[in-house]
């Protein structure tokens, strides 16, 4: 049987640094097949937390070495690590050996490219490397290094191609190269895998940007003379979609028909009722269904699809006759909509409202019904509104008035959002450029990005 390395007789016995154990000879290695003591099996955190702390004040490496002679050439030498500190080793003489040392203190492997091939590739021909690769499949998470004979450069370059961390010659090891080897090794590995659970991080993310994007609506308008606008912001950090929702579409029959709402609460499980929430209405509005029938359908979806009984969700309906003159209104628990006209509506002859003199005022709030979810048999009156000839029209969720103002506890409310969009009417903003200039001033007066997921939806129509 062969002998252990010689030079190992120099490096402690007992792997956590301890004096020998009288029951185990100082000249016998720790890591052979005597050993008693049963090991821990490597995970993948463990294996993290190690190589990480490669470079921690007091650390010992260790370093695994599979060859099929270990009592023969080549001869590890004396191995010291940065602090001057021995390198545990470990020697294994095959696979199988290897597999059961391999724990997760162990931060190297040093592999011999000459041990016995453990298989034939499928068509019949050896692989060189196969060995190696065998290894790597066993310890993907460690750092390898490729022993191989003298001058066989292309084969060390193409274990390191297969992925080794390095490789080194047989007969030109020397202690102080081999131990900058190992560092290095860990070291790459390490960075390796961090850039690696980097770029898998991005990838997600990018992936998740576009299902989130894919899950934001698209108007149907085609036909419409109305012009329409949105701007959306989830509160979630560095989410594209929160638990508020909306959507337009317009029917045969000429009528367009807006929502918006918000579920309670913040995560991507409301963002995904949300979404269900929204879908659903459209589904139902190019159905036929509109009003109070619409929403108690509404009510029987999310109460199948929420995850518990205090889950409730608040909706604003509006449904827009052909000729664009009134609107149906229906609130489900919801703020009601901000309507803006010229001062005075029944004047004639205006240039148009993007030139006149306007108000803004809130449409009637009095009928307004419980929000999704909160009652079983709940009914919500529609209300008849009077548009005029020339109008906007503004929907939106309570993170448009609910952030603070200033330092203090006291929060914007509908009263200051009509009066911030009153100021901005005044300085000719329309459409897209109201939407954002007033999404800007009130995450300004909130001292910075807002909490709670902001939805806001404008239609407009000219004269």
């Amino acid at each position: 049987m062969p002998a252990p390395i010689p030079r190992q007789r120099a490096i402690p016995a007992v792997e956590n640094g301890q004096a020998p154990s009288p029951a185990m000879p100082q000249g016998t290695s720790a890591g052979t097949a005597g050993d008693a003591a049963p090991r821990k099996q490597t995970t993948t955190g463990d294996v993290a937390a190690v190589n990480a702390s490669v470079t921690a004040p007091g650390t010992h490496l260790t370093l695994l070495l599979i060859q099929d002679d270990p009592g023969g050439a080549p001869v590890v030498p004396e191995l010291l690590d940065a602090a001057g500190k021995p390198i545990r080793i470990r020697t294994a003489r095959n696979l199988t050996e290897a597999a059961r040392l391999l724990t997760d203190d162990v931060h190297c492997i040093l592999l011999d490219l000459a041990l016995p091939v453990p298989h034939h590739s499928e068509d019949g021909n050896d692989d060189e490397l196969a060995v190696l690769k065998h290894v790597l499949r066993l310890a993907p998470r460690h750092a390898v290094l490729a022993l191989t004979a003298s001058g066989d450069a292309v084969r060390g370059s193409e274990a390191v191609r297969v992925g080794a961390q390095d490789y080194l010659f047989r007969d030109e090891l020397d202690g102080r190269l081999l131990s900058r080897a190992i560092r290095y090794a860990v070291e790459r590995k390490r960075s390796d895998r961090a850039e690696r659970r980097l770029t898998e991080s991005r990838l997600r993310a990018q992936e998740n940007a576009r299902l989130e994007r894919g899950l934001l609506p698209t108007p149907l308008l085609d036909g419409s003379s109305l012009r329409f606008a949105a701007r959306y912001r989830p509160g979630r950090s560095r989410a594209l979609l929160g638990g508020d929702f909306y959507d337009t579409v317009r029917t045969p029959d000429g009528t367009v028909h807006a929502m918006i709402g918000d579920v309670c609460g913040h995560g991507p499980d409301e963002a995904a009722l949300g979404v269900e929430l929204r879908i659903a209405w459209r589904a139902l509005t190019l159905a036929g269904l509109c009003g109070d029938a619409l929403l108690g359908t509404l009510q029987q979806v999310l109460e199948h699809e929420r995850e518990n009984d205090e889950i409730f969700a608040t909706v604003c309906t509006v449904d827009i006759a052909p000729d664009g003159r009134s609107a149906g209104l229906c609130l489900a628990g919801h703020p009601a909509p901000l309507l803006v006209r010229p001062a005075s509506a029944t004047h004639s002859g205006l240039a148009g409202l993007a030139d006149s003199p306007v108000a803004a005022e809130l449409l009637p709030y009095d009928n307004n019904g419980p929000a999704l979810g909160l009652l079983a048999g709940a009914r919500w009156p529609r209300t008849q509104v009077q548009l005029g000839a020339e109008w906007a029209l503004m929907l939106y969720t309570d993170g448009m008035i609910e952030g603070h103002i200033g330092e203090g506890r006291e929060r914007l409310g509908q009263d200051g959002m009509v009066a911030l969009i009153r100021r901005q009417l005044a300085q000719g903003l329309r459409g897209e450029k109201l939407l954002r200039a007033a999404v800007r001033e009130v995450r300004a007066l909130n001292g910075g990005e807002l909490t709670d997921d902001l939805a806001v939806l404008l239609l407009e129509r000219g004269a």
